[in-house]
């Protein structure tokens, strides 16, 4: 596994709805091992940051399959949940708004909306279904998760707000985006 393997905007592959997994194989095993694979790289070659999750369209296929790490704050854990056609039964709590990244969306960041409380169901790797409450940072990485199972990118979410984009220094710090020059110079492709 490469880190070319990642799909990053502009392709048009993230812009497609992922298909169901009818049948968990071992390429579905071998595609999940392609995903956290390529997660763990991307982390490795970025020095402020954690790769908490993906899903299988962002190495380009068009599979409902999302990997989350089990600990988002011990870089050194790298194992990971793996979610088979994960789908938000519902959504709970209040909508809060806090920075997102992604891995294929180059040194861009946003501050978006999302709800604090989401009940998620999907299956496991041997088929069998799972369902999850999840709370805080994990409803938000369920939902810019599923999100690109359907073809949805967080700055999606916060287009129409110039204001809700940063960028990370190199000392690890989140500041604003001078969003006209970012549009101007493909920083933020659509």
């Amino acid at each position: 596994m490469s880190l070319k393997m990642l799909t990053t905007l502009p392709n048009k592959v993230l812009r497609k709805k992922s298909a169901k997994v009818h049948i968990i194989d071992d390429s579905v095993a071998e595609l999940i091992e392609n995903m956290e694979n390529a997660t763990l790289e991307w982390e490795a070659s970025r020095e402020h940051e954690v790769g908490v999750a993906l899903a299988a369209v962002q190495i380009g296929e068009l599979k409902r399959v999302v990997v989350i790490r089990n600990n988002f704050d011990d870089k050194n854990d790298k194992t990971f949940q793996i979610f088979i056609n994960p789908e938000i039964t519902k959504y709970e709590g209040d909508l809060e708004e806090d920075y997102e990244g992604c891995l294929s969306i180059t040194d861009v960041y946003g501050k978006v909306k999302r709800n604090n409380k989401i009940r998620v169901k999907a299956l496991n790797i041997h088929g069998k279904e799972v369902r999850i409450k999840a709370e805080g940072f994990l409803a938000r990485v369920f939902q810019h998760e599923i999100d690109h199972t359907n073809g949805i990118v967080f700055i999606d979410h916060i287009k129409d707000d110039p204001e809700a984009f940063y960028e990370l220094t190199e000392s690890g710090k989140l500041e604003p985006l001078d969003y006209d020059t970012a549009i101007k110079n493909n920083r933020i492709l659509w």
